[in-house]
């Protein structure tokens, strides 16, 4: 009886031996997870992966394309949510996958308050007018726009001091069942005319957002009175030609929320003689694409 409780005994204890050794030859392996980051600049997004024990990598950016860089830069074509997914194959040929939602929109480079023009470098929206005919003083202008903002440029011969007068006609919903349709300037249904004295504040005119009333067929505005509608940003003169940038407030100018607007701008003296136009003189206004 004695050696059998002593047989069983060590049993026991080598038992518990092989379990302890066991136990430390296959320890519990750490979970592992996806790492990355993301920085959204407009419809470019870069991807920092920081996944380790990953032998390889693959990207669904949720736009029906896919990379198998390790930390891609992508370039969306559309403004949206999208869900991107990594799948990181580890070194033991096991596959972990993360996801998350990138939120992209159309963004715009021009700074109103940075003292310079050098950001409209880059713009390639630009209308020219085909004549000095067609346009008068006016030489150039450009567009872009954001969320927030419609963005305009441009460059035109006259003095600051002159005291000019700008008309802005505004086909704000791009539809011409809306708003004025005869007048000097021929394609449009203006809903909005942007008038005065915009680079001279301190003037008899200043600049008012006027709406357009009644039938379509007459000049008829009601002056509004919505603060902050529009930015005057950087003014530059130089040897008689001033060229400046300002913004469009697209919550307060009612419309500009939609996927289109036309427009056109026409310069006048102080005595209301006009003396430019964009995008030309009895020509129909331009159309931007606002929908991104």
């Amino acid at each position: 009886m004695k050696n059998f409780k002593y047989i069983l005994s060590c049993l026991l204890l080598a038992g518990l031996a092989m379990g302890f050794q066991a136990c430390k030859k296959n320890p519990e392996l750490p979970v592992k997870d996806v790492v990355f980051t993301v920085a959204v600049k407009s419809y470019t997004v870069t991807f920092t992966n920081t996944t380790t024990d990953a032998r390889s990598f693959r990207w669904d950016f949720g736009d029906s394309t896919s990379s198998t860089e390790t930390s891609p830069v992508h370039t969306y074509k559309t403004k949206g949510k999208h869900v991107v997914t990594l799948y990181a194959t580890l070194n033991n040929g096991n596959v972990i996958n993360g996801s998350t939602i990138v939120h992209v929109s159309k963004s715009s480079p021009i700074l109103l308050n940075d003292n310079s023009l050098a950001d409209w470098d880059t713009i390639s929206n630009v209308v020219i007018p085909a004549s000095a005919a067609l346009g008068g003083i006016v030489q150039e202008a450009k567009f872009d726009y954001d969320s927030q903002n419609i963005y305009v440029y441009m460059k035109v011969t006259l003095h600051v001091a002159d005291q000019n007068i700008f008309d802005y006609y505004i086909d704000s919903d791009n539809s011409a069942l809306t708003g004025l349709t005869t007048g000097a300037i021929p394609g449009g249904g203006y809903d909005f005319l942007l008038e005065g004295m915009l680079l001279y504040p301190q003037g008899s005119t200043p600049f008012t957002q006027y709406q357009h009333t009644g039938d379509q067929s007459a000049f008829s505005f009601n002056p509004l009175s919505i603060a902050g509608f529009f930015t005057l940003g950087t003014v530059q003169e130089v040897n008689g030609v001033t060229t400046f940038e300002m913004a469009l407030s697209r919550s307060k100018i009612s419309g500009l929320t939609g996927s289109g607007m036309k427009l056109a701008i026409i310069v006048s003296d102080s005595g209301y003689n006009n003396l430019g136009w964009m995008p030309g003189n009895g020509l129909a206004p331009i159309t931007l694409d606002i929908s991104q």
